[in-house]
């Protein structure tokens, strides 16, 4: 009879494993298929434009918010319209 020996798993191995495990799953574009938000994608918009940048007023990266590079390119577009009208913010004021 052999004797199976159990090893003790360090806390950084099990936290990689659940990050592993987590499945974050596929971000969707929440333009694609949807006329309603694609009309929104305007520079007299601003509040909705706001919710694509950063608190220091970059422009949020397709990976994160997960838009598709089309529309991603629009809201680009129209973000920096909207910053040269002086309706967004080119970045935060720190004083």
């Amino acid at each position: 009879m052999t004797k199976k020996i159990k090893l003790k798993i360090s806390a950084r191995l099990v936290k990689k494993r659940s990050r592993r495990n987590q499945g974050n799953g596929v971000k969707a574009c929440r333009f694609t298929g949807n006329e309603e938000q694609i009309r929104n994608i305007d520079y007299k918009n601003a509040g909705f434009l706001r919710t694509f940048l950063t608190e220091r007023g970059k422009i949020l990266p397709a990976r994160i918010s997960g838009t598709s590079c089309r529309y991603q390119r629009m809201l680009a577009r129209e973000i920096k319209k909207a910053r040269m009208m002086s309706l967004l913010p080119y970045s935060a004021n720190y004083y």
